[in-house]
């Protein structure tokens, strides 16, 4: 049930005894040559919307500007700082519990937003205000991304490249694939970008002058559908358990020892 599309008097019967919603969460960022700006918001409304349609739970709109600012080199690119995506999606979320919310999914498909989603959900449950988690696709299917691609890359890659032809084909360049590929990095470990165990980049133009990494060339609309049935029956999944579990039994477990007042 997607949210906005609603009128507050459906809502009020279609709400009531609801306490489970979902929230997409993406970004507005380059993908390389190849791929929209919109990539990642994309994939996540789409995974969203399709889980929320076959288990009648909550969708809301889609936040589509996440913590990007690793990108900002190359134009277009929008960015929050961390603290206030926290606190953005936190307020939102708080909002979702006034009418009878106490647990949340994340349905994240941008790397940037993992940890700041993960610090809202522990805020929230300390609180004991709400139980939210993040949920990031490809961590759902590691399997079948490893099957389906030899080198599917952390960034703009054929598995974000695969998703969009499934959903957005018309959004794909599907000539400047080569380029992506020839113009990026096809396998991490191929860049400098560790010394003696640390870390030396902060911007993906410091390991990729497109931004981008893996084989596009090996992106097909057909791998984009396996993938994205696979990520909605996981997350279709996880809305079931979710839903099913007690909300005392997903709140944090009380001190160990002695009474304590």
């Amino acid at each position: 049930m997607y949210l906005a599309d609603r009128t507050w008097p459906e809502l009020n019967e279609e709400m009531a005894g609801e306490t489970l919603a979902v929230v997409p969460l993406g970004s507005t960022e380059q993908h390389g040559p190849h791929l929209p700006l919109a990539t990642d918001h994309l994939i996540a409304e789409s995974l969203a919307r399709a889980a929320t349609e076959r288990t009648g739970h909550v969708c809301t709109p889609t936040v589509d500007v996440g913590v990007s600012s690793h990108h900002r080199q190359f134009d277009g690119t929008l960015w929050v700082d961390p603290p206030a995506f926290r606190s953005y999606v936190e307020s939102l979320t708080r909002s979702l519990t006034y009418h009878g919310i106490d647990r949340v999914v994340f349905v994240n498909a941008h790397g940037g937003n993992v940890e700041p989603l993960r610090e809202v959900g522990r805020r929230l449950r300390e609180d004991r205000t709400a139980y939210a988690i993040e949920w990031m696709w490809n961590e759902s299917i590691p399997d079948l991304v490893e099957e389906l691609f030899e080198h599917p890359g952390p960034h703009g890659g054929p598995k974000e490249t695969s998703m969009i032809m499934h959903v957005a084909r018309e959004l794909v360049d599907e000539d400047r694939l080569l380029d992506a590929r020839d113009g990026g990095v096809v396998d991490l470990e191929d860049t400098d970008s560790r010394k003696f165990g640390a870390r030396t980049f902060y911007d993906a133009i410091d390991n990729s002058k497109n931004g981008v990494f893996g084989d596009q060339t090996d992106a097909t609309p057909e791998k984009g559908k396996q993938l994205f049935e696979a990520a909605t029956d996981q997350l279709v999944a996880l809305l079931e358990w979710l839903g099913d579990q007690p909300f005392e039994d997903l709140m944090p477990e009380p001190h160990v020892g002695a009474d304590r007042r």
